[in-house]
C-alpha cells in the first residue's frame, strides 16, 4: 500500500504563490505516476495537472496552463505543484493522487490512492 500526504496550503491574495507538496510513503518503490487533483466547493472533483513516473510527460488542465508546474523527485517519493498568478476560481480542496504504472492518466478512475487533500484559498 501507498499513503500519500499533501501540505502547503493556505490562503493567499490574487496574483500570489504557493507550493503544494505530496508525501509518498509505504510500498514506493513501483513506477507510479502522479497527478494533481482539485474540487471547489458544489463543483466535480477536476483534473489539474499530471505526471508520469520518469517526468517526461506532463499533461495540465487548460485553465492552469502557463501558471502552473508540476515536479516530481523520485529520491525523495515526493511530487510538487508549483502555483503562480493564483486567481480565485483556482480555490479548492487539493489532491495528490497515484496510480500503478509509470504513464500518466487524466481519469480519476485511473488512480489507486488518493491524499486527504489540502485546502487553497485565493482572494480577490
Amino acid at each position: 500500500q501507498v499513503q500519500l500526504a499533501e501540505s502547503g496550503g493556505g490562503l493567499v491574495q490574487a496574483g500570489g504563490s504557493l507550493r503544494l507538496s505530496c508525501a509518498a510513503s509505504g510500498r514506493t518503490s513501483g513506477s507510479y505516476a502522479m497527478a494533481w487533483f482539485r474540487q471547489a466547493p458544489g463543483k466535480e472533483r477536476e483534473f489539474v495537472a499530471g505526471i508520469s513516473w520518469s517526468g517526461g510527460t506532463t499533461p495540465y488542465a487548460d485553465s492552469v496552463k502557463g501558471r502552473f508546474t508540476i515536479s516530481r523527485d523520485n529520491a525523495k517519493n515526493t511530487v510538487y505543484l508549483q502555483m503562480n498568478s493564483l486567481k480565485p476560481e483556482d480555490t479548492a480542496v487539493y489532491y495528490c493522487a497515484a496510480r500503478r504504472h509509470p504513464i500518466v492518466l487524466t481519469a480519476e478512475g485511473g488512480y489507486d490512492y488518493w491524499g486527504q487533500g489540502t485546502q487553497v484559498t485565493v482572494s480577490s
